[in-house]
C-alpha cells in the first residue's frame, strides 16, 4: 500500500477538529445578531472566538502549504484558500471572516472522504441559508427604509432568494445588503444546478438498475426456455419405439 505524504497526514488528522471550529465559528457568529442587546463582554468573546477560528484555518492553509511537496502548484490549484486567508486581513469586517471562514471550511468539508456529495450539498444548502440568513439581518436591521428587521424576515428572504422565487415582500436596501443578494442568488443557482443534477442522476441509475434486472430476467427466462426445449426433444428422444431394421422384418414375418 501506497504510504501517505505528510500533508495528506496532516489533512486527515485535523479534518474533524477544523469541522468542529467552524461550528463554533457559527455560533460565535450569530450569537451578537440574534441577541443585539447581550452584554458587552460577550460580544468581544464572539469576535474573539471568530478571528481565532479564523486563525486556525490560516495556520492550516499555512501548514499545508510548507508540507505540500509543490509549493507554487499547492498556491496555484488553492486560489479560493490563499483569497479566504488574505482577505480578512485586507478589510477586517465581520462579513468577510463569515465569507472566508465559510470559504476555508466548505475547502475542508469536500476533502473529507467520508463526507458524500448529497451530504456536501445538504450542508451548504443549510448553511448558506443559514449564515445568509444572519448576515443580512446583520446588515439591513437598522437601515432607515429596510424592512428586514427579524430573523424570520431575513430566514424568509434569504429561502425565497435562493430558490429563485423572490416574492419582493423582503429585499435588502444597502447596497452591502445587496451585494450579499447577489451572493446568495448565484450560490443558490448554483446549488440548485446540483440538486437537479444529483435527482436525475439517481433516476438515470435506477432506470439503467431496473433495465439491468429485466435484461438478466430476460435471459434467464430465453435460457429455461432452451433447456426445456431440449428436455423435451430428449424426452421424445427416449419414448420413441426403436426402430425395426428391414432384413430382420422380412425373416421373421410369416410365409403366405
Amino acid at each position: 500500500m501506497k504510504e501517505r505524504t505528510p500533508q495528506l497526514r496532516w489533512e486527515a488528522h485535523t479534518q474533524t477538529p477544523l469541522l468542529g471550529l467552524a461550528v463554533v465559528f457559527g455560533i460565535a457568529y450569530a450569537v451578537p445578531i440574534v441577541a443585539p442587546d447581550a452584554d458587552a463582554w460577550v460580544h468581544r468573546l464572539c469576535t474573539q472566538v471568530e478571528w481565532l477560528v479564523w486563525g486556525a484555518f490560516a495556520l492550516d492553509y499555512a501548514v499545508r502549504l510548507v508540507l505540500a511537496p509543490g509549493k507554487w502548484l499547492f498556491v496555484r490549484s488553492h486560489p479560493l484558500d490563499l483569497l479566504a486567508v488574505l482577505l480578512p486581513l485586507v478589510q477586517p469586517l465581520r462579513l468577510l471572516r463569515l465569507v472566508s471562514t465559510l470559504l476555508l471550511v466548505g475547502r475542508r468539508a469536500r476533502m473529507a472522504p467520508q463526507i458524500t456529495l448529497t451530504t456536501y450539498v445538504a450542508g451548504a444548502v443549510v448553511g448558506l441559508l443559514m449564515f445568509g440568513s444572519l448576515a443580512v439581518l446583520h446588515v439591513e436591521r437598522n437601515a432607515p427604509n429596510g424592512n428586514i428587521k427579524t430573523l424570520g424576515d431575513a430566514v424568509w428572504w434569504s429561502f425565497t432568494t435562493m430558490t429563485t422565487v423572490g416574492y419582493g415582500d423582503h429585499a435588502p436596501t444597502t447596497g452591502l445588503g445587496r451585494v450579499l443578494a447577489v451572493g446568495l442568488m448565484l450560490s443558490g443557482i448554483a446549488l440548485l444546478g446540483v440538486v437537479t443534477a444529483n435527482i436525475a442522476a439517481w433516476f438515470i441509475s435506477r432506470f439503467e438498475r431496473d433495465d439491468e434486472a429485466e435484461r438478466r430476467q430476460t435471459e434467464l427466462l430465453e435460457a429455461l426456455m432452451r433447456e426445456v426445449k431440449e428436455l423435451r426433444s430428449e424426452v421424445a428422444r427416449l419414448s420413441a419405439p426403436p426402430a425395426v431394421p428391414e432384413q430382420e422384418e422380412s425373416v421373421t414375418s410369416p410365409r403366405s
